[in-house]
């Protein structure tokens, strides 16, 4: 068995997290990242990113040495055999994706392999548009290395298909592994040291070209956005009807095993660091290519107009919100993390201060991160209690356990008018207490 030795580009919430689940698996792993006070962060075992498994396990691995990590690129790329690229590819302003700190990581590890005996594979984590492996990757990466891809050097697209709130499992039990190689050399060696990461638990395996492992790794969260949008579009017919209920609708439809109910809850709509920023990056690669994407557009729209209807809600029962005290109870997109990225409550907060709502926040994990986006456009609160006093309505837009401790007289002792808009339902097996001298409001469900 070859004893692998790998290094991981970017440690962020997919760096990391892949770094974290290959050294509980025994594999040596050193991770670069240009950020020194990350890099002093981690090296005390402290993790800059809040992810069930991570956190547990950051600092018994960095005191056995099993994860080691370097502000030198140098010593990285030397002492490794494999190296994992997991940088960020955010949206620039027209939507497309940012490829700049991908370009410098290849630059980086190619001049280093200028120098390095013996073969060394290169592995892209960080999704990137369609045709970039090929196109941007592969020709920098030969020019800045001086050798040759599928000789002495190889280069693979491994898409990730993690889940902030359980990405250490997504990666030692994940569901598949997609491999998208530029030569069946490099395929064979990824696919090598995957089995011996996994075992006999290795999923199954697609061995493919990089666009379409590019293309795997778009299609499907744009599919997984439209099933959020189209939960939501079905959210807002219920509302329309007396009796309708949209879980139950979703239920229904997720018994079908053609459909299935993942990803059939509604709510504010989709955030996050994937679906918002892959969504627009793969319209704008459509409409670079001459071909306009309708359908993915139009599940952007959808998305924008639930955070809005959120508002409307308010607006409709408070009137003019100039001045008006809106509590926001949850901050980051989903439960489980405080990852803030794209995330529907604080686009909802920025439109509730635009129309001159004073709004105070609250989030079990994310108040730090939200200090650095929002500063000081809203009141931050040290709990959901202080949080709701003497407000004039409520927005739930995270499922925090937390916040369904709260009693529906909490919110008529603390609230200057208790109504409450849910847009996660988390107090519907309590309809009965709620919709008695409170105003509840669930998205998705019509009033009877």
């Amino acid at each position: 068995m070859i004893e692998w030795r790998i290094s991981i580009f970017g440690l962020g919430y997919v760096g990391l997290s892949h770094a974290i689940a290959y050294a509980l698996k025994g594999v040596k792993v050193i991770g670069f990242d240009v950020d020194r006070e990350k890099l002093k962060s981690i090296k005390k075992g402290i993790s800059p990113i809040k992810e069930p498994g991570v956190v547990e396990n950051l600092g018994k691995l960095v005191k056995s040495g099993r994860l080691k990590v370097t502000g030198s690129h140098k010593d990285a790329v030397l002492s490794t055999n494999i190296t994992f690229i997991s940088v960020n590819t955010p949206s620039l302003p027209d939507g497309y994706a940012d490829l700049s700190q991908v370009r410098s990581a290849i630059s980086r590890i190619g001049e280093v392999l200028y120098d390095k005996n013996g073969y060394h594979l290169v592995v892209v984590n960080s999704t990137v548009p369609p045709r970039t492996t090929e196109d941007l990757v592969k020709p920098l990466l030969e020019e800045t290395s001086g050798k040759i891809v599928g000789e002495e050097i190889g280069l693979c697209f491994m898409p990730e298909f993690l889940r902030e709130g359980s990405a250490i499992r997504d990666i030692l039990e994940p569901w598949r592994i997609v491999i998208g190689e530029v030569d069946k050399k490099s395929g064979d060696v990824l696919e090598s040291f995957l089995l011996d990461v996994h075992g006999k638990r290795l999923p199954p395996v697609i061995r493919t070209t990089p666009v379409n492992a590019e293309l795997i790794k778009y299609g499907s969260n744009a599919f997984l956005a439209m099933r959020v949008s189209f939960i939501n579009t079905m959210a807002r017919v219920c509302e329309l009807l007396p009796g309708a209920d949209v879980d139950v609708v979703a239920y229904g439809m997720g018994l079908d095993p053609r459909i299935g109910s993942r990803y059939l809850s509604a709510g504010p709509g989709f955030g996050g660091s994937c679906l918002p920023k892959d969504l627009k990056a793969l319209i704008k690669t459509c409409e670079n290519l001459g071909y306009d994407p309708l359908l993915f557009k139009v599940i952007d729209e959808v998305n924008e107009q639930q955070l809005k209807h959120v508002v409307e809600i308010v607006e409709q029962r408070l009137g003019n919100l100039k001045d008006k005290k809106v509590a926001v109870l949850g901050l980051a997109f989903k439960a489980g993390t405080d990852d803030i990225r794209d995330s529907q409550a604080i686009r909802i907060i920025r439109y509730l201060v635009e129309k001159g709502a004073e709004v105070k926040v609250y989030d079990p994990e994310a108040m730090e991160n939200a200090r650095n986006v929002l500063k000081d456009l809203v009141e931050y609160s040290t709990s959901p209690y202080e949080c709701i006093k003497d407000c004039d309505v409520t927005i739930i837009v995270t499922d925090w356990s937390e916040f369904k401790d709260l009693k529906a007289e909490d919110y008529r002792k603390l609230m200057k008018k208790p109504i409450i808009v849910d847009t996660r339902r988390i107090y519907r097996e309590r309809l009965e207490e709620f919709n008695e001298r409170t105003v509840y409001i669930p998205i998705g469900i019509g009033k009877k």
